[in-house]
């Protein structure tokens, strides 16, 4: 993730060398729309599975299509919202479960509201921050047949929902008078407990997922 944004931050520097400078800014009542590649890459710990001493499980990475919105109350402050298609995210068996490699699999929507601090523009860079909450809505959860193997028979999995604080910040490099290109970074408090149920047996894990998303894309102003 570190390298894609550095990456991402290098080509903007090349569009900039080219690009005539504007300082204009959005102005109050304006709606920026942003769509891109965005990639959930999990910073994920976890406790142990019920009853199965030194166990614990990962979250691996998904990238989808992002969309970000912001909504102008003032020349600097906004009213943020990131979204994206469902994020679906394999779950790792670690520690002493770790030869069964992937346990199971989740589907998850992020809603992110944030409220936004639009700073001054320098020349075309429109940088901002935002702090804020995130939903996080957990479906479609499944085990796959090693985990089903091991826990000796069918398993159900289900994931609580999350509800936590999310930090912001990014930048709008302005094309033209309407157009912009995008690179924005959050970081995500995502806390969630598994249950697993096998037969009459029920296991629970708690796994911290406290992601950093990162999205790159264009914009459009309203």
């Amino acid at each position: 993730m570190k390298n894609k944004l550095a990456l991402s931050f290098v080509l903007i520097a090349s569009v900039l060398s080219t690009q005539q400078l504007m300082a204009e800014g959005f102005g109050k009542g304006s709606l920026i729309t942003r769509a891109g590649i965005a990639k959930v890459q999990p910073n994920d710990s976890s406790g142990e599975v019920t009853g199965i001493a030194d166990s614990s499980v990962g979250v691996a990475s998904d990238t989808q299509l992002g969309l970000t919105f912001s909504y102008m109350l003032s020349d600097n402050v906004a009213i943020g919202l990131l979204a994206s298609t469902p994020f679906s995210h394999d779950i790792k068996a670690s520690g002493s479960l770790a030869a069964l490699g992937n346990i199971a699999e989740a589907t998850h929507l992020p809603p992110t509201f944030t409220l936004q601090y639009h700073f001054k523009n320098l020349n075309n860079i429109k940088p901002y921050i935002g702090l804020g909450l995130n939903y996080t809505i957990f479906f479609d959860e499944n085990t796959t047949d090693s985990l089903d193997s091991a826990l000796g028979g069918d398993t159900d999995i289900s994931l609580d929902d999350s509800l936590g604080l999310a930090l912001e910040t990014g930048i709008d490099i302005q094309l033209s008078e309407d157009w912009y290109l995008n690179v924005a970074a959050w970081y995500i408090d995502i806390d969630t407990t598994a249950e697993l149920k096998t037969d009459d047996i029920v296991r629970t894990v708690n796994v911290d997922i406290d992601p950093w998303v990162g999205m790159v894309g264009v914009g459009y102003r309203f």
